[in-house]
């Protein structure tokens, strides 16, 4: 019989805390690569077509038209016929700030000697899930290696 320590469990006001935090970042993680995605498709090419979103996220046109549609339910983005998809105001800053998340991990990772074709790969989904405290000590590492 294998023998199992006993193991002190976190309050649990703390531990429901914890989960609530897992559940709502796992809700956010799609709209934001989708609102990452549009932003980098409008700066590369003057725009964000929907076939190409699907394309590129390794969806089906369905699946890319329904996120779409949720990025515009949460008055994230905008779409236009014939004209594709356009981030609001706040898309453009959830977009900002994911892709200011994920360079501050990748930079992370490539310090810790990950490679970086591992660490962009890594990133997309650690930069989803690290605090904004967990991510402000990486930032403070970081410079304080360069300097």
């Amino acid at each position: 019989m294998p023998v199992t320590m006993k193991r002190d469990m976190p309050q649990e006001p703390a531990q429901a805390h914890r989960f609530d935090r897992a559940r709502q970042a796992r809700s956010a993680i799609l709209l934001e690569d989708y609102a990452e995605l549009i932003a980098d498709l409008l700066a590369s090419g003057g725009e964000a077509r929907t076939v190409d979103i699907a394309r590129r996220m390794g969806v089906a046109h369905a699946t890319a038209i329904k996120t779409i549609a949720r990025l515009k339910r949460e008055g994230l983005a905008t779409a236009l016929p014939y004209r594709g998809v356009f981030l609001t105001e706040a898309g453009q800053a959830l977009a900002d700030r994911v892709r200011a998340r994920h360079r501050v991990v990748v930079r992370l990772l490539v310090a810790l000697g990950v490679s970086m074709e591992d660490a962009e790969a890594d990133a997309e989904g650690i930069e989803h899930h690290v605090s904004d405290g967990t991510l402000a000590a990486f930032d403070r590492f970081l410079r304080s290696k360069d300097a």
